[in-house]
């Protein structure tokens, strides 16, 4: 590994056009976790993978649902006006209650359920949902054991974001990206080389030194106050003007931010993005699981850095193999890790399902801001940034 060397990472907002769509699609999943157990469907069997199209006042969602019957398009329709007004389109080429909304829904395919739905009630054993490699990674180098620079990238917009929906800064619009090129030196990151935000401005007459003047003071707020010198360089609307911005600018698609969602390219990405998926789908349990037990093995100590490769075939519920890269800062072997991540969880889907509660309605807070690094709330959002797995690791070693 490279002692010193220069890393960038970016993020983008909720108002992102592919971020505006993987809301959309989470709320959907959302959606049937709240009304399913209230039309007494059993939660393990609900099923959702939703994408969604955005573009000029247009919004296209496509996918397959297995739920309760009461979820009908105009109670969808809903839910995705209620999501782009929380996020703050009333603009001309984008509005919540202007928009026009096409629901392309339907059941899901049968071939599919035979080899995930659980074969023997008894034994509640189910496969996976489609095959495929998910990632996990975790390093100490921040307080919530992700990399510094997709940590700072994301606490910049969050805190614009922040201030925006207080009615504090009225200026700014809902999309906006932001990129920061962290300074490591010896392995640990110690400063900022550059600085990027692009921000919407609902003024169309604004300088972008205005608007470096707004939102400056909120990267400083983010980043730690000796991290930024006068060697560190600043592009704030770099290209001048931007007044026309979210589905209207750009069309957005559910699943085009995976390396946003995931550790900003510090760390590799599996085949498949998250939002707009149920638990079943191992793209995305599969995933938050690996996060989980490599954030477990940093926090117990037991590596400065982890990687952790998980892999599935479609009807099978077991892993068909773990690996574990400590890139050299392990206190204990690779191998011993692996078979300790076996005996500490159950990474069958069943298993992470229940060890992580996914079976709630917890998605849709995921969609913007990555799926990593936040902080576990109360109703079950977030399960698998817990540490809670430190102590039985151990053990199993």
């Amino acid at each position: 590994m490279r002692a010193s060397y220069l890393f960038t990472s970016e993020s983008v907002s909720e108002g992102h056009p592919d971020k505006v769509c993987d809301r959309i699609s989470d709320e959907i999943v959302d959606l049937f976790y709240r009304e399913g157990p209230k039309a007494g469907i059993d939660p393990w069997q609900i099923r959702a993978a939703c994408e969604t199209l955005a573009t000029t006042n247009k919004v296209v969602i496509a996918g397959e649902t297995r739920g309760p019957s009461s979820v009908t398009n105009e109670q969808i329709e809903g839910v995705v006006r209620a999501a782009i007004k929380d996020i703050g389109y009333e603009q001309d080429g984008f509005h919540w209650e202007k928009a026009d909304i096409e629901i392309l829904l339907h059941p899901q395919s049968a071939d599919i359920a035979q080899g995930v739905d659980a074969q023997q009630p008894e034994n509640k054993e189910e496969g996976a949902g489609d095959q495929g490699i998910m990632f996990g990674y975790a390093t100490n180098e921040t307080p919530d054991l992700m990399p510094a620079p997709i940590f700072y990238a994301h606490k910049i917009l969050r805190l614009i974001s922040e201030a925006r929906h207080s009615g504090k800064e009225k200026v700014l619009g809902p999309d906006s990206k932001s990129q920061v090129t962290v300074q490591y030196e010896n392995g640990k990151p110690v400063g900022v080389r550059e600085i990027v935000v692009s921000h919407q401005h609902l003024v169309e007459d604004i300088s972008s030194k205005q608007i470096r003047d707004i939102v400056e003071p909120y990267v400083r707020a983010a980043l730690p106050k000796e991290w930024i010198n006068d060697r560190t360089i600043w592009h704030i609307n770099p290209t001048g003007k931007f007044y026309i911005g979210g589905p209207d600018g750009d069309s957005g698609l559910t699943g085009r931010k995976i390396i946003v969602d995931t550790y900003g390219g510090a760390a590799p990405h599996g085949g498949g993005a998250f939002s707009g998926k149920d638990p079943t789908k191992v793209d995305r349990s599969a995933a938050y699981a690996a996060r989980y037990v490599a954030k477990n093995i940093v926090a117990a100590g037991l590596a400065d850095r982890c990687t952790l490769q998980l892999a599935y075939a479609i009807g099978v519920a077991r892993p068909l193999s773990i690996y574990i890269d400590t890139h050299g800062t392990g206190k204990v072997s690779e191998d011993e890790l692996e078979r300790a991540a076996a005996k500490a969880m159950d990474l069958t889907p069943r298993g992470i399902r229940t060890h992580l509660d996914l079976n709630r309605p917890i998605y849709a807070r995921t969609s913007a801001y990555g799926h990593f690094g936040r902080t576990p709330d109360n109703e079950g959002g977030f399960s698998w940034e817990k540490t809670d797995l430190v102590e039985p690791l151990k053990r199993a070693l």
